[in-house]
């Protein structure tokens, strides 16, 4: 086995040696800078990606370029909006750039059809790519019908402590008000809050993490 085909089976173990190998033969590795457009909103899909190493924020925009951030894709993960688009050779309806250097593979969507039905573990990593997505959905949905912005932002950081595994959160208030679909000014005020009641502690280029 190549040192590719290795590699994928070490961030994707459950992907049998010959899936690998074919991934090796029929798709295409990528390596892409950080703050990279991999797809937007009306685009055509082409082909669905699976992360190999990085970070890849997806998110709604709506048409004057406000953001909602939707979840993180993270080394292991599949791109389950783009696998759904694909089915129907659709146009996306969602955004996604890079947070970090990364390296995808891209499968074009005729192998992906035909590998559904040959290797069993394939078919099962699409259903769970499926189903994980939909909780994770779920939750933001829940999130944004059910929560005061304050709760909403406490869930936000910690969710971004939980992909990075760091108490270093590296973004802006900006951002933050962006992900949330929110002021600068409104998510500034419920951060010195936080800070105050020294849960976080604040930065210029970051936020860390003291008692979420």
């Amino acid at each position: 086995m190549s040192a590719f085909a290795t590699t994928i089976q070490q961030v994707f173990p459950e992907f049998e040696p010959a899936l690998a190998q074919q991934m090796e033969n029929e798709a295409m590795f990528r390596q892409i800078p950080a703050n990279t457009d991999l797809m937007r909103p009306g685009q055509f899909i082409r082909s669905t990606m699976l992360v190999l190493s990085g970070l890849i924020k997806v998110y709604r925009e709506d048409d004057d370029g406000n953001e909602f951030f939707m979840y993180h894709l993270q080394p292991g993960d599949g791109c389950a909006l783009s696998m759904t688009c694909m089915v129907g050779q659709e146009r996306s309806t969602i955004a996604a750039k890079t947070v970090q250097d990364s390296e995808v593979i891209m499968i074009p969507l005729d192998k992906m059809d035909a590998w559904m039905s040959q290797y069993k573990s394939w078919y099962h990593f699409v259903v769970k790519t499926y189903r994980n997505r939909f909780e994770e959905l779920l939750q933001t949905l829940d999130n944004v019908a059910f929560r005061n912005m304050d709760e909403r932002l406490e869930f936000y950081l910690k969710r971004q402590q939980k992909t990075l595994d760091s108490r270093i959160i590296p973004v802006t208030h900006q951002e933050i008000a962006q992900d949330l679909n929110s002021s600068r000014e409104v998510i500034s005020r419920l951060l010195k809050k936080l800070a105050e009641r020294g849960k976080v502690r604040l930065h210029r280029y970051h936020i860390e993490i003291m008692d979420l």
